[in-house]
C-alpha cells in the first residue's frame, strides 16, 4: 500500500553534515505529518524531529539548532539536514509518515538508514 524509502545515511566525521531523504509512495491521498526517529544500539527509538504538511516543526532538544526538517508535499518527501554532527548522533534513523489512504489512515515506517559519526 505505502512504502517509505530513506536515503542519505553514511559515515561522517564529527562536525560534518548529512542530509537524509524519505520518499513516500503508494495510494496516498494526503499526509498529515512526517518525521524522523533514531535508535542507537541498546537504546529506545526516540523522536528526532517531525513536521506537519503545513510546515509546523518539532525537534528533540538534543538536535535543536543543528538539524532542520523540511517537507516537499508535492513529492511526499521529508528531508532532515543534519549539521554539526556529534558522535552521539550515531544511530539508525527511521522515517515515518502519518498517511491517509482511500479507506484508512495510519503510521508507516521506513526500513532505517545508518548514520555513523566518527573520526
Amino acid at each position: 500500500q505505502v512504502q517509505l524509502v530513506e536515503s542519505g545515511g553514511g559515515l561522517v566525521q564529527p562536525g560534518g553534515s548529512l542530509r537524509l531523504s524519505c520518499a513516500a509512495s503508494g495510494s496516498i491521498l494526503s499526509i498529515n505529518d512526517m518525521g524522523w526517529y533514531r535508535q542507537a544500539p541498546g537504546k529506545q527509538r526516540r523522536l528526532v524531529a517531525d513536521i506537519t504538511s503545513g510546515g509546523t516543526t518539532n525537534y528533540a532538544d538534543s538536535v535543536k539548532g543543528r538539524f532542520t526538517i523540511s517537507i516537499d508535499n508535492a513529492k511526499n518527501t521529508v528531508y532532515l539536514q543534519m549539521n554539526s554532527l556529534k558522535p552521539e548522533d550515531t544511530a539508525v534513523y527511521f522515517c515515518y509518515g502519518n498517511i491517509v489512504l482511500a479507506y484508512s489512515a495510519g503510521d508507516y515506517w521506513g526500513q532505517g538508514t545508518q548514520v555513523t559519526v566518527s573520526s
